[in-house]
């Protein structure tokens, strides 16, 4: 340690102002490019790191010109829908809504054709076709035509006609393809080590142009969503009205984050001041501990948007999760300076300072480097922004080190503390009695710990990763009302395709002669005709993807079905209610009017890609939706009950997409925490030279980390990508507590070789240390759970009951087993 006491002998405590001023500068530095930092919530952030999900839901949406870039406002107007003055209002809605700058069109049930005519048949489609907007439809026509056709009924009107969507579309600029396209193809060459220094350096380039493009994308979306929100404003008294759409819910995630992340912390950072006031009642122990944790928040912050580094929903907790951990350092070193002042009141304060970060330095730089590796296990995940909330955290904990014990004695130095006579008499009775429950219920310690981890374990095989966005939200939030309704009355949210692609005959088969048979395959339901068809519109083909439609129709979880077969429905309906022919079914395409092929034909069928597909709304609400179940179910039919070869299958869409990502998460921080913690236990055998202390020191982790994953499957709480960074978060608040006491035990233990008397003490001194540690952050970030946004309430909740199991783990089944096991030697 002479090396160390040099170092602030000569460079900390002589010059802490030229210190503080160089370390102004650095933040000076940092804040050049806060205006950098950003929320990322779009796809990408919600992907596998090398999962192709989303470049298949693009291809799909490309292929098929669909598109999940609009807003869906629901409307229930308080009289009558269909009613001339019922649809003069929802024209006159519609309208402000269509004049929006950024929207490019709308649809409704004002200009969606009707397909309801007397005359209309196969061969008048194209002249006989209606619409409320462009003809001299009566309503109580409208009404009818929409209610019966399969089309419409579920997706833009319910079936109790009451209820209407107006879909508001936000096309996305061919630019940002174009971006993205030329990003993902230099990436994928560097990433395979066959870029040229010029394409490295045009990745870099692109990237920023991608960047930059899709955040000003971005801005100009939420100003849309902004400006449609005042339009429904000025409706409302008139008619029940929600907003809702994937832009939306993307633009409230960022909402609700920037409001946690600015209200929320700062209210956070109060309530840490005001019980630090409370704790130690002098200004400076509130004023160095803010400044300590103000400094470890701006550099992170500011490094992140030097780097370009997006926060996303899954790190937007980096900056509480900072503040416990610089706050956890500096409590300590507060607690350990006035245990020195205490004991000798007449020795200099820069001497004072000097015995405790000599004594703190050890044990707080071993608290760092175990929950580095807590977090680090993170990385392991398989998905970007989960990775990057593991390094960030590793970066966070490097810096809030340094500044611990770098500024933290500069600060000192320039403001002395004078001796507190009140150190003695603060003690707190808590750790008292934890110590004298200890030493005379020690058998009750045992058989409790072994009781809770049975509870944990049963538990942890009760939790599951399934989650509806709908649970992100409370049910007094616009977004939550929005998607019950969509759900209930407009078919269902969240997007899933299902895309069937043909399967290819072979060659010398294709080639031949159609008509060799004497079943003519265009006329007559010829059994294997279809595989001499280069087309999807044949009766076998179309009989084959009618039974899909039925099957993925009659799933509970699903909503609105729609495909090739709601098109042939609607064109029965025309035929005069009878279903086409084999001949007839050879003619759809050419007797589609070309205005109706982006509504009947392009969305369900590729004959330029040989595919079909199936866009189906799953229903948020659904209280038995388990995304992972439903879709190896939905695939196990299609391959094995309906004969599909498995590549001929393809599931894509946010759905698939969401739960890719949570199965990820499952699978790399539950499945593998037991590699976390056989880190964490060779971290302890590095540190403590012991396998008996190591074995002692991972109990109580075990049974932090348990309880708290245990409680959530006891409460049916799932795993989502928020709450499944609680195991990390457990593991490493724990950890401290452990490595504080271990240490402290080992150097009492060295007075009088008495384990009772060394626990005792223990409790008295480091105890307090880490009641008072507790006590901040559970006061602290109990402010959470006045948010809007569910996850984080669940992580104040989870965090403040991590802390409280940490700290009665540490204050009982730790100390018992220490007296019990004896893995410092027999006593003297």
């Amino acid at each position: 340690m002479s090396w160390l006491r040099s170092f602030y002998d000569r460079l900390i405590f002589p010059r802490p102002v030229l210190v503080l001023l160089l370390f102004g500068a650095l933040l000076l530095i940092a804040s050049l490019r806060l205006d950098q930092f950003r929320l990322d919530a779009s796809a990408e952030s919600l992907v596998l790191e090398d999962d192709r999900s989303l470049e298949q839901y693009r291809e799909v949406n490309r292929r098929f010109t669909t598109s999940d870039d609009f807003l869906v406002v629901t409307y229930t107007p308080d009289q009558e829908l269909f009613s001339n003055e019922g649809l003069a209002l929802l024209a006159s809605l519609r309208d402000e809504l269509a004049a929006l700058e950024n929207v490019s069109s709308t649809n409704s049930i004002l200009n969606v054709p009707l397909l309801h005519s007397p005359d209309l048949t196969l061969d008048t489609v194209n002249s006989e076709i209606k619409t409320i907007d462009e003809d001299d439809v009566t309503p109580d026509t409208a009404k009818k035509a929409l209610l019966n056709n399969p089309l419409y009924p579920n997706l833009l009107i319910s079936e109790d006609a009451r209820t209407t969507a107006i879909q508001v579309n936000l096309p996305t600029p061919e630019r940002y393809f174009e971006l993205l396209r030329e990003r993902n193809e230099l990436r994928d060459k560097v990433q395979s080590g066959q870029a040229s220094a010029e394409e490295q350096q045009r990745l870099e380039t692109v990237s920023q142009a991608f960047i930059e493009f899709t955040e000003a994308q971005g801005e100009e979306r939420d100003r849309t969503i902004k400006r449609v929100r005042g339009i429904l404003d000025s409706y409302r008294d008139r008619a029940e009205i929600y907003l809702g759409g994937v832009p939306m819910i993307v633009a409230d995630m960022i909402r609700f984050i920037q409001n946690d992340l600015s209200t929320f912390g700062v209210g956070v950072l109060i309530f840490l001041l005001l019980t630090l006031a409370i704790i130690f009642r002098q200004w400076r122990w509130v004023l160095v501990p803010l400044l300590c944790c103000s400094f470890t928040v701006w550099l992170v912050i500011g490094y992140l948007s030097w780097a370009q580094w997006p926060v996303t929903v899954i790190s937007s907790n980096f900056v509480s999760l900072l503040l416990i951990m610089t706050l956890s350092l500096t409590i300590h070193l507060i607690v350990r300076y006035r245990e020195f002042q205490h004991d000798d009141p007449e020795a200099e304060s820069r001497d004072t300072l000097r015995h405790t970060l000599l004594a703190m330095i050890k044990p707080c730089f071993y608290m760092a480097i175990t929950t580095i590796v807590a977090f680090g296990s993170l990385t392991f995940s398989g998905i970007r922004p989960v990775i990057d909330f593991g390094w960030m955290m590793t970066i966070g904990l490097t810096v809030a080190f340094l500044i611990t014990f770098i500024i933290f004695p500069a600060l000192l130095a320039l403001l002395p503390p004078p001796v507190d006579d009140r150190v003695r008499s603060n003690r707190i009775p808590f750790t008292d009695w934890f110590a004298r429950f200890t030493e005379h219920y020690g058998k009750t310690v045992l058989v409790g710990s072994a009781i809770l981890a049975v509870l944990c374990v049963i538990g942890l095989n009760r939790l599951t990763v399934e989650n509806s966005f709908i649970d992100y939200f409370k049910s007094s939030t616009e977004i939550h009302q929005g998607m019950i309704t969509i759900d209930d009355r407009l078919g269902g949210t969240t997007p899933l395709d299902v895309v069937i692609t043909d399967e290819k005959p072979p060659e010398s088969e294709a080639g031949g002669d159609p008509f060799a048979s004497d079943c003519d395959p265009f006329v007559e339901d010829c059994e294997g005709a279809e595989e001499y068809r280069d087309t999807w519109f044949t009766y076998q083909k179309m009989d084959r993807l009618g039974k899909v439609h039925d099957y993925l129709d009659s799933l509970p979880e699903t909503g609105k079905v729609m495909s090739i077969d709601t098109t042939l429905d609607i064109l029965a309906q025309v035929n005069g209610g009878e279903p086409l022919n084999a001949l007839e079914l050879a003619f759809v395409p050419s007797a589609v009017p070309d205005d109706l092929k982006d509504i009947l034909l392009t969305p369900y069928i590729s004959e330029e890609h040989d595919q079909a597909r199936f866009s189906i709304r799953i229903l948020e609400t659904s209280p038995d939706l388990r995304r992972q179940a439903l879709l190896d179910r939905i695939r196990t039919h299609l391959t094995e009950e309906m004969g599909f070869e498995d590549d001929q299958v393809k599931l894509t869409g946010m759905t698939v997409m969401y739960n890719n990502m949570l199965q990820s998460l499952f699978d790399s921080q539950i499945k593998t925490i037991g590699i976390v913690f056989l880190a964490i236990m060779v971290m302890f055998l590095i540190l403590f030279r012991s396998i008996k202390l190591a074995l002692i020191g991972m109990a109580p982790n075990l049974i932090a980390a348990g309880s708290v994953l245990g409680l959530m499957g006891w409460l049916g709480i799932p795993l989502d990508m928020m709450t499944i960074t609680v195991a990390a978060i457990t593991v490493g608040i724990a950890v401290d507590d452990t490595i504080h006491y271990i240490h402290r035990f080992k150097t009492e233990f060295e007075k009088d070789g008495d384990y009772l008397a060394t626990m005792h003490r223990c409790h008295r001194s480091i105890g307090q240390a880490m009641f008072f540690t507790s006590l901040t952050i559970i006061t602290g970030f109990s402010i959470l759970v006045l948010s809007n946004f569910i996850p984080t309430i669940y992580f104040g909740l989870f965090t403040g009951f991590a802390m409280f199991m940490a700290l009665v783990g540490a204050l009982t089944l730790l100390p018992r087993l220490i007296v019990l096991v004896k893995p410092f030697g027999a006593e003297l």
